[in-house]
């Protein structure tokens, strides 16, 4: 080991890269977000429209498909604006539905951080949605994925490639 490496800073967590934009092809980014402590606080109506509507509200970033688990989030998402970070319009929407929750003593609602990643390929979509719309089955809540009440599609986003 040289002493080169003994001054580089400890992370607890990886870097965020910027999505990165490459002309024609589509910036999809598939996103995980989860309650403090994975609190089980999402799977109902309420939640649902609260997440739904501030999607809605928050218009830097079109939502695609999603799935809301009890304690997280999955969702694809591409940039209507791309000067908004996904870190931003995160922040953004989980303070609108922070602000409408009807339970103070549920506060803070969110983890701090958030897990994001830029899909690389049309193939890498389906397949990361397999995987998500699977969620509720894995965890066992239903024995079908299409039993699962709460999840969707806002807009759909499709693969472009050059």
């Amino acid at each position: 080991m040289d002493n080169g490496s003994l001054d580089l800073p400890k992370r607890k967590r990886p870097a965020r890269c910027a999505p990165v934009d490459n002309g024609n092809r589509s910036v999809i980014l598939f996103v995980t977000v989860c309650t403090k402590e994975r609190r089980p606080l999402l799977a109902n109506l309420t939640a649902f429209s609260l997440v739904v509507g501030s999607w809605l509200n928050a218009t830097a970033w079109m939502v695609g498909r999603f799935v809301i688990m009890p304690d997280h989030i999955h969702l694809f998402c591409s940039p209507v604006d791309s000067s908004y970070s996904i870190r931003s319009w995160v922040v953004f929407w989980k303070s609108l539905i922070s602000r409408r929750w009807n339970h103070p003593i549920d506060h803070p609602l969110w983890q701090v951080q958030m897990w994001d990643t830029q899909l690389r390929t049309g193939n890498s979509y389906d397949a990361k949605w397999e995987y998500v719309k699977c969620n509720p089955m894995r965890h066992v809540l239903v024995q079908h994925p299409e039993e699962w009440p709460f999840k969707g599609e806002l807009n759909p986003l499709s693969w472009h490639d050059p």
